[in-house]
């Protein structure tokens, strides 16, 4: 017996009967032979971190367009923040681990370069529309690994596709991950924002932190506590029904307070043009898109609207900012 049919074994043990068991995968659109080391679950984990789309996700903006300080979140720190709450109410609901893990450090890989600004301007200017959670699917089935994707099991990309508030995923771990995106986000964008001088804890209305604590540690550790109390035996993973409903009110709070904030939001008119120019001048000038890039076009029939998109959306901000520059900004003249 390999070590991967071991741990496929002892998952029977040790998890709980409605978490998902990598010996029951739905698989893979391509069939391949499996590790003998490890699952199919931790293989998917494996790959999207070393994949190339979450190494950029280091230079990509999670809510504060070219802060001043070096300890402001990237999208990054936020995959990470979602990956470890989610491990953490995996192992307390007897969960499987590694797919929540692989969940979580996919689910944001098809961000724009300047965050949500960044993926509005392109849902406003391509007419086939674009999603992130769509795209970060997208860049596993056929964008990395030179266009032949990283083969991913179904149940990942379930849980990828499906991490936004409207989503429904399949999984209990995708459940899981659905809930602590949002977890991390509403937090760690407090806690940024008071180090902008944004926000104060004060501002904070009472009746928020009365109900989930005085200080970031607190309302995490009180949400957390709250998915796992709620969800222990129960067909899905979800808050108490007080606790969402804050948590609810908290988020249209941060949309109002800090999202919206022209303080906040001050680079986004200059970044929302810049990818959209960006977009305007790949659009006419598909050649310089890459080969990579140019076969999805040629080869593959794919629409010219969506490979640009796939182009730009796979910047980094400064390789945004970068292209920007070159293309539209007149260089000096050497003497």
């Amino acid at each position: 017996m390999t070590i991967r049919e071991e741990l496929e074994e002892l998952e029977y043990v040790v998890l709980c009967p409605g978490a998902a068991k990598s010996r029951e995968t739905l698989g893979r659109d391509h069939e391949e032979e499996p590790c003998d080391m490890r699952t199919a679950y931790q293989r998917d984990r494996d790959r999207i971190l070393h994949s190339k789309s979450f190494r950029r996700l280091s230079h990509k903006t999670q809510v504060f367009i070219s802060p001043q300080g070096d300890h402001y979140r990237t999208r990054l720190t936020h995959t990470l923040e979602v990956s470890q709450l989610s491990r953490t109410i995996a192992k307390a609901l007897r969960l499987n681990e590694d797919l929540a893990d692989a969940i979580a450090l996919g689910h944001d890989l098809g961000h724009t370069p300047f965050g949500h600004a960044g993926e509005r301007a392109l849902a406003d200017i391509c007419p086939l529309g674009f999603k992130h959670a769509d795209q970060s699917v997208r860049i596993v089935e056929k964008l990395e690994k030179k266009g032949r994707g990283l083969n991913l099991t179904h149940e990942v990309r379930d849980g990828i596709a499906n991490h936004r508030t409207s989503g429904h995923p399949r999984t209990l771990e995708g459940q899981a991950v659905r809930l602590c995106d949002k977890i991390a986000y509403i937090n760690h964008d407090i806690d940024d924002a008071e180090r902008g001088g944004i926000l104060r804890e004060e501002d904070i209305p009472c009746v928020f932190r009365e109900t989930l604590g005085f200080s970031t540690r607190e309302r995490l550790n009180t949400l957390v506590h709250d998915v796992i109390n709620h969800s222990r035996g129960e067909a899905e993973v979800s808050m108490s029904p007080q606790i969402a409903e804050v948590m609810g009110d908290l988020r249209r709070f941060m949309f109002e307070h800090v999202y919206f904030n022209p303080e906040a939001k001050r680079e986004e008119v200059r970044a929302r043009r810049m990818l959209q120019s960006l977009y305007e001048y790949y659009i006419d000038h598909t050649d310089e898109l890459g080969p990579e890039y140019l076969a999805l076009i040629e080869e593959r029939g794919e629409k010219k609207e969506r490979v640009v998109c796939d182009y730009i959306s796979g910047m980094t901000d400064q390789y945004a900012s970068y292209k920007f520059a070159e293309l539209f900004i007149p260089r000096s003249w050497g003497i």
